[in-house]
């Protein structure tokens, strides 16, 4: 995939995420037709089960479901790779110790987990939850691997060697070195989180109605499919599309991922041959 063509796959969904709620031509959440009415002028989706425009709907749809998604994932992301550096850097105990957690937090389904949560607890703290259960055993494997990996380099050594402390060597030496694979985990903990809530709105655990929200569009308007069937279709296109989206994204990041040792800065390297 060329660098062009990421920003141009990734630009149009995070803008009608940010702003399909200005774009929208209606409010979202204003009945103003029949319900289940097909395309027509001015609606050129048909309405939903409360009469309400679905083009509409589908624009201001995004935003929110993006948003608890990216938090989801970040803090997925944080916890996972924090365990990550400690099991990888310390090793023995400490590594067995998060390991073994992490192990057994993967032997239960993600998706019972997330249905724990939503009963639980409010819908988008149940998709932080389950996203950050589900997805941080993993990340913290991919780095803890990662950093063990990098632990036994020259360049880590050399820094240890020089008297710097551990918290020192791993944000300027070892962070710098996985940062390609800890991106390339944090857009897939994003898919993921956005599997998530799209499963519980559908179940009817994330948002409130009468929110634009895509997954609550399919549960709202299933039984008016036959009726309208833009009123599902819509919304079940928008969220494949952006999921294909990230998918690729999470792709061309692990392309450009993996281990890369830093370069050793010059000022460095002098002082090193001096001593």
């Amino acid at each position: 995939m060329s660098r062009l063509l990421l920003p141009a796959l990734l630009l149009p969904v995070l803008a009608t995420a940010l702003l399909g709620h200005w774009l929208a031509p209606h409010d979202p959440t204003a009945p103003l037709g029949v319900p289940w009415q097909g395309p027509a002028p001015g609606h050129p989706l048909g309405t939903d089960a409360l009469g309400r425009d679905v083009w509409s709907r589908v624009l201001a749809g995004g935003g929110g479901l993006l948003a608890v998604s990216v938090t989801a994932a970040v803090c997925a992301s944080a916890v996972g790779v924090v365990g990550g550096l400690a099991a990888g850097w310390a090793g023995g105990v400490v590594d067995r110790a998060l390991t073994a957690a992490a192990d057994l937090m993967l032997a239960v389904p993600t998706l019972l987990l997330a249905l724990v949560a939503a009963v639980a607890l409010p819908g988008r703290a149940a998709i932080v939850v389950a996203t950050v259960c589900g997805g941080a055993p993993l990340t913290l494997r991919v780095v803890r691997d990662a950093v063990r990996s990098v632990r036994a380099s020259g360049y880590v050594e050399a820094a240890l060697c020089r008297g710097e402390h551990s918290a020192s060597v791993l944000a300027r030496e070892v962070l710098p070195a996985v940062r390609g694979l800890v991106a390339a985990d944090l857009g897939l903990r994003l898919v993921v989180a956005l599997q998530i809530a799209s499963a519980l709105g559908v179940l009817g655990f994330g948002a409130s109605p009468p929110a634009p929200d895509w997954a609550l569009m399919l549960r709202e308007n299933m039984a008016g499919a036959a009726m309208n069937p833009w009123a599902v279709a819509a919304p079940a296109a928008a969220l494949g599309a952006t999921t294909v989206v990230l998918a690729l994204s999470v792709q061309f990041a692990s392309r450009r991922g993996g281990t890369r040792p830093r370069r050793p800065d010059p000022a460095r390297r002098k002082e090193t041959a001096s001593g």
